[in-house]
C-alpha cells in the first residue's frame, strides 16, 4: 500500500470516526439529565417536576424571609372601573347609531353589568391597600399579599399593594389560553406553575387569612379546598372572609347545607361575609385579637 493510499484512509477513518462521536454527542442518551427536556419532561420524571415546581418558589420566599401571606381569590373577568366605564361609553355610542340593533344591546347590557363588578375590582385593591399599609407600620410582621397572579381581582390586589408602596406575590399558572402575569407583582416574587396542587400547596402554606371575592370555578375550587382543610383539621384555622353578601349569599344556601345535615353548624364559623374591603380587614383583626390579644398577625 502507497503512502499516499494510507493517508487517504487515515483520513477516512478520522472523519468517519469524528462522525460517530457527533452521532453520538446528538442523541439524547449522552445529554446531562438536567439538561435533557425529553427526559425531564417524561412522565416518569412526573414526581421529580413536582418537588421542582415546590422548591423554586419555596426557595426564593425563604431567602426574602417571606412566611406570612394574605390570599385574595376572585374572578379574572373583573375589570377595573375606569376600563368599565369607557366600554359602556362606547357600547351606548354605538348602539345610539343603530337603536334596533340586538346585538348591540347585547354589548351594552354586558358593559353596564362588567361596570357593576368593578365595584369588587375596586374593593379587592382597596383591601390590599390597607393590608400592605398595615404591614409597612409593623416591620416584625413581614406580611404580604398573594394572588393568583392574574387579571382581575388578582391584578387588583396586586396593584392596591403596590400602590401602598410594598411589595406582592403572584402565582401564575399555565392555562390553555396563556395566562401572562399582571404588571402589578414584584418581579422577584413572580411564580409561575404547571401543577395545580403545588401552586395551592404555596397559597396556604404561609396564609394568614383568605379573602375571597366574587368569581367563577376557581374562585370555589380554591375557597372550599381551603374550607375543607379547616373543617377537617387538616390546615391550622385561619380567617376565611367573603366580599360580597349579595352574591355569596344568592350564590351558596349555607343555611340548606346544616338544615341537610351535610355541615355542622359550627362550620358556619369558619368562615365570615361582609360588604367592603374595611370590614375584610376589620374581620381579620378581629380573629386575632381574639387568638392572640393583639393586631398582630403572625
Amino acid at each position: 500500500m502507497t503512502e499516499n493510499e494510507l493517508r487517504r484512509r487515515r483520513l477516512i477513518s478520522a472523519k468517519q470516526s469524528e462522525e460517530s462521536i457527533a452521532k453520538i454527542e446528538g442523541q439524547g442518551s449522552y445529554k446531562l439529565a438536567f439538561a435533557d427536556n425529553e427526559f425531564l419532561l417524561s412522565d416518569d420524571l412526573r414526581a421529580v417536576r413536582l418537588q421542582l415546581e415546590y422548591l423554586k418558589p419555596q426557595l426564593t420566599l425563604e431567602k426574602h424571609n417571606v412566611d406570612a401571606t394574605i390570599v385574595v381569590f376572585g374572578s379574572a373577568r373583573f375589570l377595573p372601573p375606569e376600563q368599565a366605564q369607557h366600554d359602556v361609553g362606547v357600547a351606548e355610542q354605538a348602539l345610539e347609531k343603530d337603536p334596533e340593533n340586538d346585538t348591540l344591546k347585547g354589548h351594552l347590557k354586558r358593559a353596564k353589568r362588567a361596570l357593576k363588578n368593578s365595584a369588587y375590582y375596586q374593593q379587592a385593591m382597596d383591601f390590599a391597600r390597607i393590608a400592605t399599609e398595615h404591614n409597612l407600620c409593623h416591620d416584625d410582621e413581614n406580611l404580604m399579599i398573594v394572588s393568583g397572579g392574574g387579571p382581575g381581582v388578582m391584578e387588583a390586589a396586586n396593584r392596591g399593594a403596590m400602590e401602598a408602596g410594598g411589595d406582592s406575590i403572584g402565582l401564575n399558572i399555565v392555562l390553555p389560553h396563556e395566562q401572562r402575569p399582571n404588571p402589578y407583582i414584584t418581579p422577584e416574587y413572580c411564580f409561575q406553575f404547571h401543577y395545580f396542587a403545588i401552586r395551592k400547596m404555596h397559597f396556604l402554606q404561609r396564609a394568614r387569612a383568605l379573602v375571597a371575592f366574587p368569581g367563577g370555578f376557581g374562585t370555589l375550587d380554591e375557597l372550599f379546598e381551603t374550607l375543607t382543610l379547616v373543617q377537617t383539621q387538616k390546615s391550622e384555622p385561619v380567617p376565611i372572609v367573603l366580599v360580597g353578601k349579595e352574591f355569596w349569599q344568592r350564590l351558596i344556601d349555607f343555611d340548606l347545607l346544616v338544615e341537610e345535615g351535610t355541615i355542622a353548624e359550627q362550620d358556619l364559623e369558619l368562615f365570615e361575609i361582609v360588604d367592603s374591603a374595611e370590614e375584610a380587614w376589620q374581620a381579620i383583626c378581629h380573629c386575632y385579637d381574639l387568638k392572640n390579644g393583639s393586631r398582630h398577625i403572625r
